[in-house]
């Protein structure tokens, strides 16, 4: 008997003879599920006609349907597959004998989560995204400018780039304070630590704490020239009103938002309020947070949310104790919240193994190094020691992130949840590493993070529960080992 559970390809699931039965969780309302289903249609199975044959769809009992065959090299094998049209999405494969491997079923699940991201990041430029704190005030949703990106990640774990920005401070230092501009310097930088938990909190105007749980969001989907219409009327100033008189109807005097409640407010701005195209949701977020702090045994940190629809998580601090998660609005509306809570998770791994202050120590050792050792050669050639040094620090990062997403897996027990997270949020980098070339450059890029590929492989590889007695020595062999594996 199938067993058929919520969520991504990542839980678990039965085998009736050889079927295989998983869900998929979207953000897409329900009056878009049939083009969520035609943009598979036509930009995943039609462009590889050598892959993919009997590609039909049909509807029944008014339940749209898509159904394929995913054709094996030389034809040695198929999985036949089927795909219902409702929230979640329902995925039932059927590999044609048991020398289907099981590689090629989990590709097929991987490639059809990275459609319905790449379908929902489509949706999203045409959704009118709301979202509220009881008794905060109201602000509008922005996409943060690379500038503001850079600053939100200066102060997380992410904290490496922050020392680019010494090595011209240093020369301006060195004009002013001569033999005392070292000391200068690393004592800014300790201080940048010290206070990172207070300097993030500015990243984000939304703040959480006991008394204000729960994050409300709204999305209401437009098709493309209604959208475009109301932005051209409207504009942005008149969408953050919006949100102020549906926060007013609803969650200010007690009500949850519906279209129920907003109609009277969207037919003030020309639109009709349809139930099928908007989706509401509350998240806990103190909740969950709360419950990762207990499972660390750690206290619960400050925390601030940054009304963005780029999903991302961040934390830091000198200390577990002094602590700061933003969280940005993104997050809760693609993730659902075990998959939230895992997250939380890993970020909870970087306060345990005290990273901020870790890498603060590695990138002042190499900027002492700089100055005492290697100076001449960063005089002869700045441009070339400035990418190897750089290329080593990233590369040493990498250690600690891949042992934050094994302290999650150890702690929260969810190894595979936070895979599928990682596997929604970094869906775009999965599709570019499929390719060998980008594998290796994936490895070798300016980013703490290993690879998606690495991380999400790593992680679905766990049984749970997960015992590693030394995760930091585990985590660094697994990145030389997958360093090695894409040479």
């Amino acid at each position: 008997m199938e067993l058929i559970t919520r969520g991504t390809p990542r839980r678990s699931t039965e085998m009736a003879g050889l079927a295989k039965t998983f869900t998929i969780d979207t953000e897409v309302a329900p009056a878009d599920l049939n083009d969520l289903l035609q943009f598979i249609y036509h930009h995943y199975l039609l462009t590889h006609p050598t892959f993919f044959k009997n590609i039909k769809r049909a509807t029944f009992d008014h339940e749209r349907m898509l159904y394929f065959t995913n054709i094996g090299p030389d034809g040695k094998w198929r999985i036949d597959a089927e795909i219902r049209g409702r929230k979640p999405l329902l995925v039932k494969m059927t590999p044609s004998s048991k020398i289907v491997p099981q590689s090629a079923i989990d590709q097929l699940k991987e490639d059809l989560v990275i459609w319905v991201q790449l379908f929902e990041d489509k949706i999203r430029t045409t959704t009118l995204y709301f979202a509220w704190i009881k008794g905060e005030k109201i602000i509008p949703e922005t996409m943060p400018s690379r500038h503001k990106r850079t600053t939100v990640n200066l102060f997380t774990v992410n904290i490496i780039l922050f020392y680019l920005i010494f090595i011209g401070v240093s020369i301006l230092l060195f004009s002013l304070l001569g033999f005392y501009a070292p000391i200068a310097i690393i004592a800014a930088q300790f201080l940048t630590v010290l206070f990172s938990d207070k300097i993030i909190m500015q990243f984000g105007k939304l703040k959480i704490d006991s008394k204000n749980k729960e994050v409300y969001l709204l999305q209401y989907h437009l098709p493309i020239k209604e959208y475009q219409e109301f932005r051209k009327k409207y504009g942005e100033d008149m969408i953050l009103r919006m949100k102020q008189e549906i926060y007013e109807k609803t969650l200010a005097i007690g009500k949850e938002p519906s279209c129920a409640v907003g109609e009277k407010i969207f037919a003030k701005y020309s639109m009709k309020c349809i139930p099928e195209r908007m989706m509401t949701k509350k998240v806990d977020v103190y909740g969950i947070v709360k419950k990762v702090a207990d499972k660390f045994h750690l206290p619960t940190p400050k925390i601030v949310i940054s009304n963005s629809m780029v999903p991302n998580a961040a934390a830091t601090g000198p200390s577990p104790s002094h602590g700061a998660v933003l969280i940005t609005t993104g997050l809760l509306a693609q993730l659902e919240d075990d998959e939230i809570y895992s997250v939380i998770g890993h970020e909870f791994g970087h306060l345990k193994g005290r990273d901020p202050l870790i890498l603060f120590g590695l990138a002042s050792a190499e900027y002492l190094l700089r100055l005492y050792v290697f100076l001449p050669f960063f005089l002869y050639a700045p441009l070339l020691y400035l990418m190897i040094t750089m290329g080593v620090i990233y590369f040493i990062a990498k250690f600690f992130e891949a042992r934050a997403d094994l302290q999650s897996a150890i702690v929260i027990g969810q190894p595979q949840i936070l895979a599928e997270s990682l596997r929604k949020i970094g869906y775009r980098h999965l599709q570019f590493e499929k390719a060998p070339a980008y594998k290796l450059q994936s490895w070798l890029n300016w980013d703490p993070h290993p690879p998606i590929y690495f991380r999400v492989s790593r992680l679905e590889k766990l049984k749970t529960p997960v015992k590693v007695e030394h995760p930091l020595v585990q985590s660094v062999k697994d990145v030389i080992n997958g360093f090695r594996a894409a040479l």
